[in-house]
């Protein structure tokens, strides 16, 4: 056989191969769209491990108040997480967990890279965000959440965007539910409009209901607060 003719077999071969690997991944890429939202079948008593991912400012004061109505004995162990440089709302976590009572140790408290400082430009906070999303990817590893809760600080895109490329993966299914600020009564915030347009967040809930007529595929629940 010629040598031209082969390297153009070798050729095809090579692009046939590359067109399959795309076309199974967008195909795995529509089925996890598909199932993200829908419910998942599992065990009524079976404690699900929760991240719960904190903000600076009003964010987690909204947090603690909306674990204070949630069923604590299924949504454990807890793992709280906050950017690196916020350790108040690490420590409003613990506080909260101490006032529990708890006889056994069911939380946990990471720090994860911000992707971008307040004040610091576009340009280079690409490195930092690419940065930051390979240490969420660490840790969404490591701590192989089954739930994510998050309600709008910037903190949560990396971890959200790791949780879903383990979906992508097979690897790991953890149901992401979005909880908009109260202070967002007309537009979702920069966080949640990323989970809504990217299809990352199983669930989005919003506290107002004009803000619920913007965005259809949001779920009004009324003011947490």
């Amino acid at each position: 056989m010629p040598p031209s003719i082969s390297n153009s077999q070798s050729i095809a071969a090579a692009i046939t191969a590359v067109c399959l690997v795309i076309l199974l991944l967008l195909l795995r890429f529509a089925y996890v769209t598909y199932r993200t939202g829908r419910p998942h079948r599992t065990p009524q008593r079976r404690r699900l491990r929760t991240l719960i991912v904190l903000g600076s400012g009003g964010h987690t004061a909204e947090m603690i108040n909306l674990l204070e109505v949630l069923p604590k004995e299924r949504f454990e162990p807890r793992v709280y997480i906050a950017a690196a440089t916020d350790n108040m709302s690490l420590q409003k976590a613990r506080v909260f967990e101490s006032s529990l009572g708890s006889q056994v140790e069911v939380a946990e408290f990471h720090q994860v890279y911000r992707s971008r400082e307040v004040g610091q430009s576009y340009l280079t906070s690409v490195g930092t965000t690419i940065f930051a999303i390979g240490h969420a990817l660490w840790l969404i590893f490591q701590i192989r959440p089954e739930v994510i809760i998050c309600n709008g600080p910037g903190t949560c895109i990396p971890l959200c965007i790791a949780a879903f490329f383990f979906k992508l993966a097979g690897l790991r299914w953890s149901s992401i539910f979005y909880v908009e600020s109260i202070a967002r009564v007309r537009k979702l915030s920069l966080s949640g409009l990323l989970l809504y347009k990217l299809h990352l967040a199983d669930q989005i809930f919003v506290q107002w209901p004009q803000l619920q007529k913007t965005y259809p595929k949001a779920h009004y629940v009324g003011r947490l607060m």
